[in-house]
Formats: C-alpha cells, sequence, structure tokens
C-alpha cells in the first residue's frame, strides 16, 4: 500500500492532534512572495489544512492538490467559507498544471513524498518568473536525554521499533542538502530559517499524535496495541505529560 494513503483512514484525529506551523513562519511566507489578492498560490499535500489558513487569509487564491479522498473532502468543507480556496482529489505528479502560472507553490511537510528530480521541475515550470516555492517541516523530537518523558519514550521505542539510527535532533546543518537542491534546480534567493517551540501533550494525545503518522499506523495489530499500552504506562508513571521538542525548517526561493 502506498503510505501516503495511512494519512487518509483518519482525517479527523489528523486535523486534532498534528501541529500548525509558527505565526512568524507564514508572515516571512508571505513577506518574502508578496502574495496579495491578485495572487495564484498551490499547496501540495494539504492533508486537514495545517498550513492553508494564513495564506487563504491574505486572500491570495489557493488551490490545494491532495491525494486522500477523505482529506480532499474533508478541507472542502473546512473551508466552505473562503471563496478563494478549491482542492483537487489528485496525485500532485500526473495532474496537468498550468506553466508559469502560480506565484507561491508551497508544500508542508509532504515535499519528501515526491520524486525529487520530477516534483522540482514541476514546480519550476508551474511558477511564474519570480514566483516563489517555499517548503517547510516539522521535525518532532521528544528524545533528549534530559527530559525524563523522553527517556520513557525512548525506552518504548527501543523495545518494540529498535533501530541502529543515531537519534539526533534537527539542527541547522542539516539544512544544507534542501538549500543544495533548490540551487540545482534553477531556484535563486534561497533563504533558510528555523523556529523552534515546545508541545506538552498527555499520554493519551502522545498516542493519538503517533496515529497521525504512517510508519506507526503500518505497524501489525499486536505490536502496536503493546507499543501503545506501554506508552501510555511509562509516561503516565510519571505524570502523565511528556515534552515534544519540535524545530520547523522554512525554504523560501524564487524562480528567476
Amino acid at each position: 500500500m502506498d503510505l501516503r494513503l495511512k494519512f487518509n483512514e483518519d482525517e479527523i484525529n489528523y486535523d486534532h492532534f498534528r501541529p500548525t506551523y509558527p505565526d512568524e513562519l507564514f508572515a516571512d511566507i508571505i513577506s518574502y512572495s508578496l502574495i496579495d489578492e491578485g495572487s495564484n498560490s498551490l499547496e501540495i499535500g494539504i492533508g486537514t489544512g495545517q498550513a492553508t489558513t494564513p495564506i487563504l487569509k491574505s486572500g491570495c487564491s489557493v488551490t490545494a492538490v491532495e491525494l486522500g479522498d477523505k482529506l480532499s473532502a474533508f478541507v472542502k468543507r473546512k473551508f466552505i467559507k473562503y471563496s478563494n480556496f478549491n482542492v483537487v482529489n489528485a496525485d500532485f505528479m500526473v495532474l496537468p498544471l498550468k506553466s508559469d502560472f502560480y506565484n507561491l507553490v508551497y508544500c508542508a511537510t509532504a515535499f519528501h513524498w515526491l520524486p525529487k528530480e520530477e516534483s522540482y521541475n514541476k514546480v519550476y515550470n508551474i511558477l511564474k518568473s519570480g514566483g516563489t516555492i517555499a517548503l517547510f517541516w516539522n521535525h518532532p523530537f521528544p528524545n533528549r536525554k534530559d527530559d525524563r518523558s523522553n527517556k520513557a519514550n525512548r525506552r518504548v521505542y527501543d523495545k518494540y521499533r529498535p533501530s541502529d539510527k543515531e537519534i539526533v535532533e534537527f539542527c541547522e546543518k542539516d539544512c544544507a542538502q534542501h538549500t543544495r537542491e533548490l540551487e540545482r534546480f534553477g531556484f535563486k534567493d534561497i533563504k533558510v530559517k528555523l523556529y523552534h517551540r515546545v508541545r506538552t501533550l498527555t499520554s493519551d494525545s502522545y498516542i493519538a499524535l503517533l496515529n497521525t503518522y504512517s510508519d506507526h499506523r503500518a505497524l501489525d495489530p499486536k505490536t502496536k496495541d503493546a507499543f501503545e499500552a506501554e506508552m501510555k504506562m511509562l509516561i503516565d508513571e510519571i505524570g502523565g505529560k511528556i515534552n515534544i521538542y519540535d524545530t520547523i525548517d522554512l525554504y523560501l526561493a524564487r524562480k528567476p
């Protein structure tokens, strides 16, 4: 099964528990791109619209492309009051789109699902000259060694989902890959910025959040149930809450 469609299985839970993005991030996108009521933007992989409202409120017309049919129907209802919103239930990579048409193409925590070369080239093609590409991701980190709630989290992952990969927090040096990609595919005036925040969730909310991630939903049911039961037990033993340390990375660039 295409793991991208795992997000389509429970749109209500996804909308409730997936975080939005900092207000400052959207202010930076709008300031850089200069979008307004006369602009056209395209959002790739809208999900349930965690990154959509601020762009709509700028007055810019937003066309969202979403692979999941349930997610598409959800955002159609969610943004029904916005006359400047439209959603298309399709795969971005096969959807015919106008060349040199969009002032802004943006994607929140989803661009990595697309084939790299084809997706960058397609975005470049549909942007107007001077148009903006905005890519951003949220990197949640519940694995700090000085946080006892994070230690409990790590114990459960090591037991049920062990990995030889070093667990490290996202940092500035990790941005270089996307910067090189934007340069490689012809984009100019590249700007990169990091934002930081801490979320504190109850054990139940944390498990609900985990159920919005495709890899967690893809676990076999027996392992998944045991994982969640032990996660809840260990977090409840230390007060019932877990801290998640988020780093959000934003990449802005223009088509010449």
